[in-house]
């Protein structure tokens, strides 16, 4: 039985209300005001942090300009609107992935987004290719709950308790390769927000177990939804032996879930949902399935981000929208559907403040260095990880 650590809770849990308004409005600033906020910054040059909104806007044009295709620009949906503009492909992170390997052309991808988004891209795209990070401190709190030290002395618990074949790895998109290469090895396999439920009725069928991470509430509303009760999961914390479990709780289980969760969706609740039907009772709640049960229970439609995107785009003038997810999409829908009413459910914009951390500034520095002949914040992923993460991913792939 493996030691545990003292608990620690990521800095990037403890910084994510940072960014946190009372107003709807996220206004665009220079990186010099924006880093007098209290988190982690990368620094660059101070020719950077003063540049007004036009003058990057400009000096990123030109960059792009003279970089040509040699350059792809991916950007998350939940990156703000002044850094999602330059994205040639915008998406969640697997698509944005997958949309990079096919442009095998350029040399460079600068991704718009978070650490293990970057690494993705990384194992996906082809050996030339080099995946740039803008701000190397726009890590993810999720995937900071599972280190892999702490995941690879429960993989070995379990092993020691159930024997080898009895539980099946399965890692949200939402982790580091390290995690992807361990499901890999062990017959497991990723899966995302939109194919939870196929890969976890695959990974039934090979095993009776599944040890879900890095997301205990998107493992436990698919499998909620697929029929198995709250009676049949356990939830593993890495700060206490066998994960707070007892040997007996662990062979009666069908899901393990680890004690992980999203910063951002888990701060909307039941009673947002109740006031927006007050304020508007003929309100759809669609919200994403990273929320707590209570809150997915209680919405009237529970989806990934391109689902959210795709029912709000598509749903007849004049409907309203509570939606629960991050407030950077919800204002872009907002924006793009002007003929409907669409509102965050939380009152208190909080946009994910690792992915706030992706500011022009950085965009352009990236940019400019490479003009210069120098390649900044290289995301690479050891060979060994690369190829196991492989496997898990090509197996999700392979459910489609």
């Amino acid at each position: 039985m493996t030691t545990r650590r003292r608990p620690i809770v990521p800095i990037t849990e403890l910084e994510h209300s940072a960014f946190c308004k009372t107003e709807d409005e996220l206004p665009a600033k220079p990186l010099a005001e924006e880093l007098a906020v209290n988190v982690r910054w990368q620094q660059i040059p101070t020719e950077y942090l003063h540049f007004t909104a036009d003058e990057l806007d400009g000096r990123i044009h030109e960059a792009r300009r003279k970089l040509g295709a040699s350059v792809t620009v991916l950007g998350h949906h939940y990156q703000r609107e002044e850094v999602i503009k330059y994205a040639d492909f915008q998406g969640d992170s697997f698509l944005l992935s997958q949309q990079a390997a096919s442009r095998p052309e350029a040399d460079y991808i600068i991704f718009c987004g978070v650490h293990f988004m970057a690494e993705t891209a990384c194992v996906l795209a082809d050996e030339h290719q080099r995946v740039i990070l803008p701000n190397i401190t726009a890590g993810c709190s999720m995937a900071d709950m599972a280190p892999m030290d702490d995941v690879d002395d429960a993989w070995d618990d379990l092993m020691e308790v159930l024997g080898p074949n009895e539980i099946v790895p399965v890692t949200y998109m939402n982790s580091i390769a390290g995690i992807k290469a361990l499901c890999g090895r062990n017959g497991g396999a990723v899966c995302t927000s939109s194919n939870a439920e196929a890969v976890l009725k695959w990974a039934f069928e090979q095993g009776n177990r599944v040890l879900f991470l890095p997301d205990q509430h998107l493992g436990r509303n698919t499998a909620l939804k697929m029929g198995v009760p709250l009676d049949e999961m356990v939830v593993w914390n890495p700060f206490r032996n066998m994960g707070g479990n007892t040997p007996e709780q662990l062979r009666r289980a069908k899901m393990v879930l680890w004690q992980g969760h999203c910063s951002v969706h888990t701060r909307f609740t039941v009673k947002q949902i109740e006031m927006a039907r007050q304020r508007f009772p003929e309100v759809n709640v669609l919200v994403h399935p990273e929320c707590v049960m209570e809150t997915v229970q209680a919405a009237d439609l529970v989806g990934s981000t391109e689902f959210i995107r795709n029912q709000i785009n598509n749903a007849p003038s004049g409907s309203v929208w509570a939606v629960g997810t991050e407030i950077s999409l919800v204002n872009r829908l907002a924006i793009n559907n002007p003929d409907k009413t669409v509102f965050c459910l939380d009152p208190v914009t909080c946009p994910c403040s690792t992915m706030y951390r992706i500011h022009p500034a950085y965009v352009l520095w990236v940019m400019e260095s490479l003009l210069e002949g120098h390649v900044m914040n290289e995301i690479t992923v050891p060979d060994d990880i690369r190829r196991d993460a492989l496997v898990a991913l090509n197996r999700m792939l392979a459910l489609r």
